[in-house]
């Protein structure tokens, strides 16, 4: 198997991991409850689109 010649510096590994972080998710308000609900999804208090 084959083995890295050199260490990954620090600077390439956080290049790497800096997609992995949890991003915000979009919130819309549901129209007839008012509810907070994401985009294109049911709304979890009154089921309305």
């Amino acid at each position: 198997m084959a083995t890295p010649r050199s260490k990954t510096s620090k600077a390439r590994s956080a290049q790497r991991q800096s997609h992995d972080a949890l991003k915000i998710m979009p919130v819309g308000v549901c129209k007839s409850c008012g509810e907070k609900k994401r985009p294109h999804h049911v709304c979890p208090a009154c089921g309305a689109k």
